[in-house]
Parts: C-alpha cells; sequence; structure tokens
C-alpha cells in the first residue's frame, strides 16, 4: 500500500504567530500514515520518523522562514518526508573544535543519522525542500 498526504503551501498570517502546520501536526500526519500500513514495522522505526519529522519541521520554522510545504509518503519499507521552506541556505557542515567536520546544529545530525536518505534541493521559486527517507523495516 503506498499513501501520500499533502499540504497546502503554509503561510504564517502577519497577524498571528502560529503556523498553521507545527512540529506535532507533522508527527501526528506521519504517526496516521504509518499506522495505516500493513506491513510489520521494525521497533523503534515510527519513532525515527517521528524524529525526523520533528527535527525538519522545527528546523523549517526556526531556520528557514517557516514551513511552505510537507509531504509524507508510505511505501510500506519506508516513510519518506519532505518538507519546505523559505530559505535558500543550505545545510553545511561546521567544525568541531577537535578538527572533524559535522553537519549543522544538533537537529542535522540527527536526521543524517536516522535517515537511509536525505535530498536538500533549491526550489525554482526561492527556498529549499529537505527530503528524507526513514526505513520503516
Amino acid at each position: 500500500m503506498r499513501e501520500k498526504i499533502r499540504t497546502e503551501p503554509v503561510v504564517v498570517p502577519p497577524d498571528s504567530r502560529r503556523p498553521f502546520l507545527l512540529p506535532a501536526d507533522a508527527r501526528s500526519a506521519v504517526r496516521g500514515a504509518v499506522a495505516r500500513q500493513t506491513v510489520p514495522i521494525a521497533a523503534g522505526a515510527l519513532d525515527d520518523a517521528l524524529l525526523v519529522t520533528s527535527e525538519l519541521t522545527t528546523n523549517a520554522i526556526l531556520h528557514g522562514g517557516g514551513i511552505t510545504g510537507f509531504d509524507v509518503d508510505v511505501d510500506g519499507r519506508a516513510v519518506r518526508v519532505s518538507v519546505s521552506d523559505r530559505s535558500d541556505a543550505l545545510p553545511v557542515a561546521e567544525q568541531v573544535p577537535d578538527g572533524r567536520d559535522r553537519p549543522g546544529g544538533r537537529g542535522w545530525p540527527i536526521v543524517c543519522r536516522l535517515a537511509r536518505d536525505v535530498e536538500v534541493a533549491g526550489l525554482p521559486r526561492g527556498g529549499k525542500r529537505i527530503t528524507a527517507v526513514v526505513s520503516l523495516s
């Protein structure tokens, strides 16, 4: 079974501080999409997908100028979460005191560790979309 959930672009009204999509809303969409699957899901896989979802949506709100799009696609073996934001700035490796490179802040390394595939793509009208695929098996 393959299921896709898409939202309309999320815009923060000028008179509101709350975007229409929050990390909790995105986690709920992922939880619901995964729950409707008929294949067994590995222990901890849903938790990994929810954590990746939280990190991507939180980063879009805090660093990306707000969420402009959210998609979740479940195909039984994996969940693909895509979050778009207004910023053209791509996640970059930051150097830590011991000289090793590591990606971004605290959330970005979590996303990179838990997802089996991560893609960052610029959008034609500006902004970017980050897609992470988390295995469910």
